[in-house]
């Protein structure tokens, strides 16, 4: 079926004309009819027992502006001209990307009726480059959690290998709709591992280019310092093509990266051979603060999550890669409490622009001044989450609080890039190519087990945080499955700018486990067989 075809299997056909544009969105377009079920609604209702049994990846579908952007790469093509590397490829963007003239509303009631006037770069890029627009992907809100449970448009997004459980967080309805062939490509961003993370749930490939590498411009902002772009894919080559559309330098975006871009496709098959790649003892374990005695406790991973790491770094060593064991990372345990900090003070700043005044919701309720109105609006649009990130952020920055956390904060956030540094320094003790690690410390958790508990939902992001305080980037892609049927992803770390070497990496994991038996396994909802 041409839904369950990869982004560059698709561009081949359409460039060749086997198939048209046209009739590859009209498939994707019949997929989403069969998988995805009603779109989140700020509306109230009850979760049906049809609704627990679909995906709910989308916010916003836009079919008939996908269509429109179908026919004309079919036109081009007709013409004679090259409509671009991804010509014809159906994506989504998660609806943190502005898009002109559709509703762009961070999963929040409070930008429910915002319609943007522009359309972010990555997005711009991917439709440059002959990607047709789908729709807009559901998230936690304000890209604010770790299962997409939080977002104000409900039904949320499920995994498509278990629709009991999440699809992961926060561009948790980017990975679905990739996952259920739902589209081809999806772009989301990844603020503690929000790209990485769902990508390891859904047994798909996500990548966290370097900060900077992947313009911000037209991103609904979470954490100003922590936010990245970038591509979910089914494979590593399609996240290899959409990421040659979307990096580079932007002059709308001070922050991106100047540095040039190479093609990312080129080389992905050399293998790993001569590379170093490290194993570090602090990716095998939780250590976490028990909320019940106010102790500092450690937990070990999940053992099929530590067996399938370990036997990827056996691939690799028996590829012609060099395994460095006990790669020390010390400071990763600090990752979740300085990323509480730190993320909480952007959150906040981040948030005081929806006020009710220049757009998005406005209370309805009479009120006897601005400052009244401010709160109404914001008190009544606002979910939980973004305003526990507001109180938490506001206190602590504050003057008589910042020394003690904010300030100490940054200080740890410069530690955890040493470590990276140390790890990867050409001349160092390790001289890594890359970090091998879990995505994350269990498989896809059921829907409502955490949720509430923005602590223990946090630490699902114990492993992807640490880059995002580097600006380093990561990429995870699927290593197995646990007893369970449920996605197991393994992680490769490196240093800035190298994801053309993280991705030739895990592209010869791919070639290397290409027979391997869980290889051939589908979502439960693609086969109830």
């Amino acid at each position: 079926m041409l839904a369950d075809l990869s982004a560059h299997q698709i561009a081949a056909l359409v460039h060749s004309r086997q198939v048209s544009a046209a009739e590859v969105t009209e498939a994707a377009l019949e997929r989403i009819r069969a998988v995805d079920g009603r779109p989140g609604t700020i509306l109230p209702g009850e979760i049906t027992a049809e609704d627990k049994s679909r995906v709910h990846a989308f916010i916003t579908l836009t079919a008939e502006r996908a269509r429109l952007q179908a026919a004309s790469i079919d036109q081009k093509l007709a013409a004679g001209e090259d409509p671009g590397p991804l010509a014809g490829v159906p994506f989504t963007a998660k609806d943190i990307f502005c898009v002109e003239d559709t509703p762009s509303t961070a999963a929040s009631r409070i930008l429910a009726n915002f319609v943007a006037p522009y359309t972010a770069t990555p997005v711009a890029r991917m439709q440059a480059a002959g990607a047709v627009l789908l729709g807009k992907t559901n998230l936690d809100e304000f890209a604010y959690g770790s299962s997409s449970e939080s977002s104000a448009f409900q039904p949320a997004p499920r995994n498509p290998w278990d629709t009991r459980r999440v699809p992961g967080g926060s561009s948790g309805g980017s990975a679905a709709a990739v996952a259920a062939g739902e589209c081809a490509l999806s772009l989301g961003t990844d603020t503690a591992g929000s790209i990485r993370q769902p990508a390891a749930f859904c047994s798909v490939v996500g990548v966290k280019p370097t900060y900077g590498r992947v313009s911000r411009y037209g991103l609904i902002a979470f954490g100003s310092s922590l936010d990245c772009p970038g591509p979910v894919a089914r494979n590593i080559t399609d996240a290899a093509l959409a990421l040659n559309a979307i990096a580079g330098a932007d002059p709308h975006d001070s922050t991106a990266a100047a540095a040039p871009v190479p093609d990312y496709t080129h080389g992905l098959e050399k293998g790993v051979r001569g590379l170093r790649i490290g194993l570090s003892p602090e990716y095998f374990r939780i250590i976490f603060i028990n909320s019940a005695t106010g102790e500092i406790d450690t937990q070990p991973i999940t053992p099929e999550i530590e067996k399938t790491v370990l036997e990827a770094a056996n691939v690799y060593a028996s590829l012609g890669a060099e395994i460095i064991e006990k790669v020390p990372m010390p400071h990763t345990r600090y990752g979740i409490p300085v990323y509480f900090v730190i993320s909480r003070v952007e959150a906040a700043s981040n948030l005081h622009r929806f006020d009710g005044v220049k757009y998005g919701y406005r209370t309805p309720q009479a009120v006897e001044d601005l400052s009244a109105m401010y709160r109404k609006s914001r008190g009544q649009a606002f979910g939980p989450q973004p305003k526990l990130r507001i109180l938490m952020g506001m206190y602590v920055s504050a003057a008589q609080y910042s020394a003690q956390y904010y300030n100490r904060a940054l200080k740890v956030r410069t530690l955890i890039r040493r470590d990276f540094e140390q790890a990867f320094d050409p001349q160092g003790a390790f001289r890594l190519d890359a970090l091998l690690t879990p995505t994350t410390p269990t498989t896809a958790f059921p829907i409502g087990d955490i949720y509430g508990d923005s602590v223990l939902m946090q630490y699902a992001d114990q492993f992807t945080v640490p880059a995002n305080h580097a600006g380093t980037p990561g990429l995870s892609l699927p290593g197995g499955f646990d007893s369970q049927g449920l996605p197991i992803g393994i992680q490769l770390l490196g240093p800035d700018f190298s994801e053309a070497r993280l991705l030739q990496i895990g592209r010869a994991f791919e070639i290397a486990t290409q027979s391997a038996a869980w290889r051939a396994h589908r979502p439960a909802l693609l086969d109830p067989s």
